[in-house]
Parts: structure tokens; C-alpha cells; sequence
């Protein structure tokens, strides 16, 4: 199975690193995969424009199937795959209706996060503001707050009830992103004790961004948020 399968991913992209956590945790390893540099625009490449015109990573393929979104790939993997590896979607509606919720939610999340982290890197410099830049800021301030609160109403580990689902293969990078950025932990206690739950889970220790793990020091763009 996983021998029909094709991943081109970057190191770091937290939507690379959702399939590579959804293949993991459905025992799928041994499939066909190309580590491209976004430095060296290999995402822009002929072999990536032709799974996904959008030039974009990940681009994924199983068999004819193309799925270039990360969570239509990680839906897509837990469909398919059901019975085999760890379960990802809970039975119980409560807890499926929660995983979808925080699934979702982690769109702007990530926007968020990447608005302020990316800012120097999307907007030209001339076009660049002080008040744009305090606003992104500001924003991704309420949208940690927001998830610290829904960690504090959690029972466990994970983000949708007692197991480990798609919300976490899902948020899980955006959130160790924001950490390898210099949040601190201290700050946001619950966002902390999450990542650190986590960290070491072996899906995820598996597909830890190579780049992080021969440059262990972050940055600390975020130590203020």
C-alpha cells in the first residue's frame, strides 16, 4: 500500500509535516518521498507543479489519487485506512464533533502564526507598517489565549477527548512551530504542557522536521507574544 504512495515535502512546513504524522500513525511507512529545499524554490519545480499546479508542499499521490491539501490527505489517509495503525476519528459524536471543530480552527491558527512570523517575507518593504505588524501581533496574542482556554477544559492529553485524533495531527505543528519561534512556555503553561506531551509520541518523533533536529535552536521571534 504505502509503496503506491508519493510524499514531496519540505522540512518544517507544518501542513508537510500533518501527512507525514497521519502516515506514521497509520503505519505506513516505506512510502515514496523527496525532501525539497523551499530555499532553493524546489517546491516551484517541474516535479511538483506536476502533482500540484499550485506550486505548493506537500503534493501528495496515492496511486492515481493526487490530494495536495494537507487535511483533505489526512482525512483521506484515516478513510482509507481505518482499520489499520491507530484509530484517528473517535466513535463518540461529542468527541468527533470537538476533533472537526479544532480541526477547522486550526486554519487560523496557522494563519495567524505564519502572519506574523512571514511578515517581513510577504510584504514588500516599502508596503511594510509598524501598526500592521503590532495588529498580527496582537491577533495571534488572542488566538494563543483562546487555545490555552480550550486546553484548560480538556481532560488528558489531546485536543478532542481521550485519545490522540486528526485535531492533533492537525494542530500539532502549528503548535511546536509557535515554540520553536520562542513562545513562552511559561506564559502559556497549557499550549506548553500539550507540546511537551506530545513531542515524543513516535509519529511524531518520526517525522521531526530534519532541519530542526541539525539546528536545534529556535528562533525567538515570539518570546514577547
Amino acid at each position: 500500500m504505502a509503496k503506491d504512495m508519493t510524499l514531496l515535502w519540505g522540512s518544517g512546513s507544518p501542513p508537510c509535516w500533518r501527512v507525514m504524522i497521519a502516515l506514521e500513525e497509520k503505519n505506513l511507512q516505506g512510502y515514496n518521498q523527496k525532501l525539497l529545499a523551499f530555499e532553493k524554490m524546489e517546491h516551484k519545480s517541474q516535479e511538483v507543479m506536476a502533482m500540484n499546479p499550485r506550486g505548493q508542499l506537500p503534493a501528495f499521490k496515492h496511486g492515481s489519487h493526487v490530494l495536495n491539501e494537507s487535511y483533505a490527505a489526512c482525512m483521506y489517509l484515516e478513510s482509507q485506512f481505518k482499520s489499520q495503525g491507530n484509530k484517528l476519528m473517535p466513535d463518540c459524536p461529542a468527541e468527533q464533533a470537538l476533533m472537526y471543530q479544532r480541526m477547522f480552527e486550526g486554519v487560523t491558527f496557522t494563519q495567524k502564526m505564519a502572519d506574523v512570523i512571514y511578515y517581513d517575507w510577504k510584504v514588500p518593504e516599502g508596503e511594510r507598517h509598524d501598526s500592521a505588524v503590532k495588529r498580527n501581533r496582537e491577533a495571534l496574542s488572542a488566538e494563543l489565549k483562546l487555545w490555552e482556554g480550550y486546553l484548560q477544559k480538556v481532560s488528558g492529553s489531546f485536543l478532542a477527548g481521550k485519545t490522540f485524533s486528526l485535531a492533533d495531527v492537525i494542530v500539532f505543528p502549528s503548535v511546536a512551530y509557535v515554540f520553536r519561534f520562542g513562545l513562552s512556555e511559561e506564559r502559556y503553561p497549557k499550549l506548553a504542557a500539550y507540546y511537551n506531551s506530545l513531542k515524543d509520541r513516535p509519529s511524531i518523533k518520526a517525522s521531526w522536521p530534519p532541519t530542526w533536529l541539525e539546528n536545534p535552536q529556535g528562533q525567538d521571534m515570539l518570546k514577547d507574544i
